[in-house]
């Protein structure tokens, strides 16, 4: 999964607006609106002012966007239970 596509999916869960999301991050909407079709890349800067925007670590962002064959430590049912509980805790 890309990083776009994990924050519209967060920030979704979160049942935030891109328009909230854009405000609390410092970032247009229209510029949110592109990371999230991943059409654009975020800088590390903006990727951390919208990891707070959404209250999720950095981390736990990149970690969702991470291709599961670049996660060779844990088998692809382990990051799949992981992927599902961390979106459960995110919903929550």
């Amino acid at each position: 999964m890309k990083i776009g596509s994990v924050i519209k999916k967060c920030r979704k869960l979160r049942n935030m607006t891109q328009l909230q999301v854009s405000a609390l991050a410092d970032v247009s909407e229209s510029y949110l609106s592109l990371i999230e079709k991943d059409k654009r890349q975020p800088t590390l800067s903006n990727l951390e002012s919208i990891a707070d925007a959404l209250q999720i670590p950095v981390s736990i962002l990149v970690f969702l966007a991470a291709k599961q064959e670049s996660i060779s430590e844990i088998t692809d049912t382990q990051i799949e239970s992981l992927t599902k509980t961390i979106y459960s805790m995110i919903e929550a």
